[in-house]
């Protein structure tokens, strides 16, 4: 045996394996990294909550079905605002913080004497980093009879509900007359939250993970009863974490998932798909401690119950199917969607008012197929409530004339950008809560 000089007793065998040890020993402890737990999806940290003082950015261009580009130019809307369009970086989802919010442009549907409220719509959307497009809205009375369709008895709707159906047809129309792969269309009494890029940018993580194939795949989904539930499905299926959301094939047309009809982000309230709906998937994105979500006693849905104050904790936000949606405050249509709703609601019989049309469009009523559409509880974009006589308040709906509001606020908006216009206005980062949060009884 060969002697090591000074180490009696010890062979070089011996030596070569404790070395090889110390080897392996060392390369693990330098070189390997534990897996680590499932995380929350984080935005670009570029990104931030609050708007600073920078220069205005060029415009982001939106992809269309052509394979070309729209920027959303037009005379009518606002400039980008300051600090909010982020440089892109190669991925389909940072054009949320395009000067069009991901889509391919956002149409305002608005009567060209309401001049009060689009300057509004232009100020909240410049300050906002985003650009508007008006569509005039229709004075109903001017729309003929022959020019409503009718295949069977009823009475015409008065003339201010045809005038709101025929403003949201010619937005509708633009959608397919551009070719545009997408279009958010808005009334023109909106607020919205100054974090209104970051709140889509967590919708559009959520939509996809309802509509969008598991990775890998082309037809398989996370949500057992997508996409079409089918007798046989479950009435109900476990929520889905926001903070651990399934890994789905990357979206090629829009960041909010590739095959939908109709987002309906702006409301007035909205059910979950009822278990007994054959038609509806039962998919919910749970988004706990959303900062922008109002505490639940501010909370307000005209369908009742009210399910997501009744069964979820403070501060929660869920993306689903929509069932039953009131008021078409902004909702994205897709050109398809485009496409069918001009055959639905365009070219059959008008018997209720525009936001009952789109809950036939999406839910299957009244000789209407079901359609695909996704929803948010809140919504991201409320009714602004102005001072003056509450007559303004409404062209569909009647008022007192001696009524007045003295005091201006939004539905459900916490980081208004219309009562926050004069600070975001002088670059401050410091703003108003208008729902505080508060100790419970």
């Amino acid at each position: 045996m060969v002697q090591i000089r000074g180490v009696p007793g010890r062979s070089l065998y011996s030596v070569g394996i404790v070395s090889v040890f110390v080897l392996i020993s060392l390369l693990t402890y330098f070189f390997w990294v534990p897996t680590p737990p499932p995380r929350a999806p984080t935005r670009p940290a570029a990104i931030p909550n609050t708007i600073p003082s920078q220069p205005k950015p060029a415009a982001d261009p939106v992809a269309n079905t052509n394979g070309g580009t729209s920027n959303g130019s037009s005379s009518n809307g606002g400039s980008g605002g300051p600090g909010l369009v982020q440089q892109s970086t190669g991925k389909i989802i940072d054009h949320i913080y395009n000067r069009t919010l991901g889509f391919g442009d956002i149409l305002s549907v608005s009567l060209p004497s309401r001049t009060d409220r689009r300057d509004s719509m232009h100020l909240q959307s410049s300050l906002s980093g985003f650009h508007v497009t008006f569509v005039d809205g229709v004075n109903g009375d001017d729309v003929v009879d022959k020019a409503i369709p009718n295949t069977f008895k009823h009475d015409r709707m008065r003339g201010s509900s045809i005038g709101s159906w025929r403003g949201h047809m010619n937005a509708i129309q633009q959608i397919v007359d551009r070719n545009l792969a997408s279009a958010l269309i808005t009334e023109d009494d909106l607020d919205w939250d100054i974090r209104i890029h970051d709140q889509l940018y967590d919708f559009a993580l959520s939509a996809r993970a309802l509509i969008q194939p598991l990775a890998g795949t082309q037809n398989q989904y996370h949500d057992p009863t997508f996409p079409k539930p089918g007798k046989n499905a479950p009435e109900t299926v476990p929520d889905i974490d926001f903070a651990h959301l399934p890994d789905t094939e990357e979206p090629k047309i829009s960041p909010y998932g590739d095959d939908w009809d109709v987002l309906w982000i702006g409301h007035c309230g909205m059910h979950f798909p009822f278990k007994d709906d054959v038609h509806q998937p039962k998919g919910r994105v749970v988004h706990k401690q959303d900062e922008t979500v109002a505490m639940k006693k501010y909370l307000r849905n005209i369908p009742q119950p009210f399910t997501l104050s009744d069964d979820y904790p403070q501060h929660t936000r869920v993306v689903h199917h929509a069932e039953e949606g009131v008021c078409t405050l902004a909702y994205a249509v897709s050109l398809q969607g485009a496409q069918k709703l001009i055959y639905e609601l365009g070219l059959k019989d008008v018997t209720d008012q525009y936001d009952i049309l789109l809950r036939f469009f999406c839910n299957g009523f009244r000789g209407r197929k079901p359609h695909r559409c996704l929803t948010v509880q809140p919504s991201l974009f409320h009714h602004f409530h102005a001072k003056g006589p509450k007559s303004a308040s409404s062209d569909i709906d009647s008022w007192n004339a001696d009524e007045f509001v003295t005091e201006e606020s939004s539905d459900m908006v916490r980081w208004s950008v219309r009562l926050n216009a004069e600070t975001l206005m002088e670059g401050g980062t410091v703003f108003s809560d208008q729902y505080p949060d508060s100790v419970l009884p």
